[in-house]
């Protein structure tokens, strides 16, 4: 959930459950400390081929220096065990993506827009007293609490210590979570879980909200005057801790909207529609963009970017300065649009108008050749998976503002065509992100 997450958030969004019915329910029972699986007999070559007990005690030293106590390094130590096949995990983590509106018609569904609104309303106090001092709207704070974990309902059932300590040993984030363990210890230092309370999904998030420990140490509140940080089982300590993350890690800004869906004309300058070119709603509404109904947007000056995340022929939404919040919370485009639409609908929003005809997407394997020619062109893609994100998506608008092709960085069959020196014909199939 967090700038720092990697983009995982389709495969832990999958197992979120998907009854209407899904309600708060307790954290797993307390598991027995867990047992080490041995790590490989070759040491990760970023430890100068330290054993995992040596890369342990290097921790340890660290978490000492950091301010942890040694009654808390004793009390973590059974946790403190490697498991290779949280590594594993990790390694083959695969984003499972699909069409927005099919993810978005999942995951922002009726019955998760209601039972955001019942939450808020059964929370009234603790999400009004959020608002006034944070300046969050209780819809946003309700839209990530149901997406993270369903209200709770899933927030994982693994040691959190274990997760995050092999992930340290593992070489691919090894500075990133070796922080992350030192920052786990340090809130049982101070009293807001005990280790064996520590339970979360297998990246080492907690809570219903799926704070990393860091961001847990930093923007986690004692909303329920309890004396504890619990982001596990108090309902008011999630509310108030998520909306300081929004507001102070996030910079939510106050009384400012984050998402709403437009109608945009054929003729629009397609290669202005994305986040990183903003102009006042004004000049938007001179260049024809409506609300859906065909009601004219505010003549003002507020900065807003059109955002198509399936294209010119998808949905449209008007996204504004705080739409950032959501991409910093997780990087994917289609969760973070998920994300703000739901908020939008939990706020009262009309639900989305479905395209016109169905959006014409290339195959898994067509998207991968055109990752490929794009960086046989020059372009920085990230990973060649099939997946269309953010890089991928800039370097098919450069692209087609080449070949003068409407510049939607919405990879069509035709792109690929000219990309090939050939013809091409879509198929309704592909992975998106």
């Amino acid at each position: 959930m967090l700038q720092t997450r990697f983009a995982i958030a389709a495969v832990a969004l999958l197992a979120c459950s998907t009854t209407a019915s899904a309600q708060f329910a307790p954290p797993p029972a307390r598991p027995a400390a867990p047992k080490a699986t041995a790590p490989s007999l070759r040491a990760p070559s970023c430890h100068n081929g330290a054993s995992f007990d040596r890369f342990l005690a290097d921790v340890k030293s660290q978490a000492v220096a950091a301010g942890v106590s040694q009654r808390t390094i004793a009390e973590a130590s059974p946790y403190l065990v490697y498991d290779q096949g949280i590594v594993n995990r990790d390694r083959g983590q695969r984003v499972f993506g699909q069409l927005f509106t099919e993810f978005a018609g999942r995951m922002a569904a009726p019955y998760r827009m209601q039972n955001g609104q019942q939450h808020i309303k059964n929370h009234a106090s603790a999400f009004a007293r959020a608002e006034k001092e944070y300046g969050v709207p209780p819809a946003v704070i309700a839209a990530f609490w149901g997406l993270e974990s369903d209200f709770g309902a899933n927030m994982g059932n693994l040691p959190t210590l274990k997760s995050l300590v092999s992930l340290a040993y593992d070489c691919r984030r090894s500075e990133m979570f070796v922080n992350e363990t030192i920052a786990a210890l340090k809130i049982i230092d101070r009293g807001d879980l005990t280790p064996d309370e520590m339970v979360g999904s297998w990246a080492g998030e907690l809570g219903q909200t799926q704070f990393l420990p860091v961001h847990y140490v930093n923007y986690a509140v004692d909303y329920d005057g309890d004396g504890r940080r619990d982001l596990l089982r108090s309902e008011d300590d999630v509310i108030g801790s998520t909306a300081n993350y929004i507001a102070n890690g996030l910079k939510w800004r106050r009384g400012e909207p984050w998402l709403e869906e437009i109608k945009v004309p054929q003729n629009l300058p397609w290669e202005q529609t994305d986040l990183t070119v903003q102009q006042p709603r004004s000049k938007w509404a001179q260049l024809g963009v409506t609300y859906p109904d065909g009601r004219p947007l505010p003549n003002d000056n507020l900065p807003a970017s059109v955002l198509l995340p399936m294209g010119r022929t998808g949905p449209a939404f008007m996204a504004y300065a705080n739409f950032a919040a959501y991409t910093e919370w997780n990087n994917s485009l289609i969760y973070s649009t998920t994300a703000g639409y739901l908020a939008t609908r939990i706020a009262g929003a009309a639900p989305m108008r479905k395209p016109a005809a169905p959006v014409a997407q290339l195959p898994f394997n067509e998207l991968k050749q055109l990752q490929q020619l794009l960086v046989q062109a020059g372009f920085n893609v990230g990973k060649v998976d099939g997946v269309l994100g953010q890089q991928s998506r800039a370097a098919v608008k450069a692209m087609q503002i080449k070949f003068g092709l409407p510049a939607d960085s919405w990879p069509t069959a035709e792109l690929l065509a000219r990309m090939r020196g050939g013809t091409a014909q879509a198929q309704p199939a592909g992975v998106v992100r």
